[in-house]
């Protein structure tokens, strides 16, 4: 997926681009490839960035720890500043109190605006952040009998270890 350089994004028609997405993106890894569409509008100081996408992933639950397919639907839109970068904050600074405007995102006017990676960090962001096969999922069966002693196997290699332990409690 190429890179759109913003000002030939004036140029077009209606100042806007459509983008049809069908593939796999580079970091994501899905079973099925991501379909959908991202639209970028250039409204003079910013650009009005509308996406839609689906995909199925396998994750690992986090109960149970079996894996499962879940279904990633994505519809967003985002507004993307246009205009310089800001300085940059001294490194040596231990802290540094963020303003409301540099928590808005941003891009310079003469730069690209790249829709694989705009794309890649919304799906991230619709992956759940706690995930369960099934809300009835009962996680790990642990039995409540102990093993018994002769089912403990000591490995010969830990011996050495557990003899400086032994003198170490007389």
């Amino acid at each position: 997926m190429d890179a759109i350089h913003i000002p030939q994004l004036t140029r077009a028609p209606d100042q806007s681009e459509t983008i049809q997405i069908k593939g796999h993106l580079d970091g994501f890894e899905t079973l099925t490839p991501v379909q959908g569409a991202v639209q970028v509008t250039h409204r003079g100081n910013y650009l009005d960035v509308i996406g839609e996408a689906e995909t199925i992933m396998t994750l690992t639950c986090d109960r149970c720890l079996q894996q499962y397919n879940h279904r990633v639907l994505l519809q967003t839109s985002e507004t993307i500043w246009l205009e310089d970068p800001v300085e940059t904050i001294e490194p040596d600074l231990a802290e540094h109190e963020l303003t409301y405007d540099e928590l808005v995102e941003s891009l310079p006017p003469q730069g690209y605006f790249r829709p694989d990676q705009w794309l890649y960090e919304h799906l991230c962001l619709d992956i759940p952040l706690r995930k369960l096969c099934d809300e009835q999922c009962g996680g790990i069966e642990l039995s409540d009998a102990l093993p018994t002693p002769a089912a403990l196997v000591i490995d010969h290699r830990w011996a050495s270890l557990e003899a400086i332990k032994k003198q170490m409690l007389n």
